[in-house]
């Protein structure tokens, strides 16, 4: 992706939390919506197989040595309830910066890796805007990749599937 292509290369907050990163990866959705009802859509999104996909790491993490608190439940958060403060709890994620209607970055960091999701929204039109969904990994142990390597496929098959679903497509 070209500079010009990442509206985010102007975001100190977002290239910090890009710096140094063992993984990184973005995927892009339009729509006609604001960044907040994105970021509500994207984490509604909670159908049964990725239910089933939370249940299976349960397992998997276990055997890596790692412990993982229960299986996360569906949030049903609503725009008006997505935090933009630093520090405010975003399910199992923190977050780490917003600004409205420009980016949002929240993380969570565990024994193996620290995971962060950042959306940037860029403006198309009056009314349509694309929305940059970046996945970012720092490792910690040799457990980090091992983990995010095994689950990668189901990673973009997750992110692709919450972008369609928060775009209403």
């Amino acid at each position: 992706m070209k500079q010009a292509e990442q509206p985010w290369k102007n975001i100190p907050a977002v290239e910090r939390t890009m710096a140094e990163a063992d993984h990184i990866d973005v995927k892009q959705f339009e729509g006609e919506l604001s960044l907040r009802e994105f970021i509500a859509n994207f984490i509604n999104y909670y159908p049964f197989w990725l239910k089933f996909l939370y249940q299976v790491r349960w397992v998997f993490v276990r055997v890596l040595g790692m412990t993982q608190s229960g299986i996360p439940q569906p949030p049903n958060a609503r725009p008006e309830d997505i935090p933009m403060t630093a520090g405010a709890q975003a399910g199992f994620f923190i977050v780490k910066a917003a600004e409205e209607d420009r980016y949002y970055i929240a993380g969570g960091t565990e024994s193996h890796l620290t995971a962060h999701l950042i959306v940037v929204q860029e403006p198309l039109t009056q009314t349509n805007n694309r929305f940059h969904v970046i996945t970012v990994v720092h490792y910690h142990r040799w457990t980090g990749p091992v983990y995010f390597n095994v689950i990668r496929p189901f990673h973009h098959l997750v992110i692709n599937r919450m972008g369609v679903a928060a775009i209403g497509a």
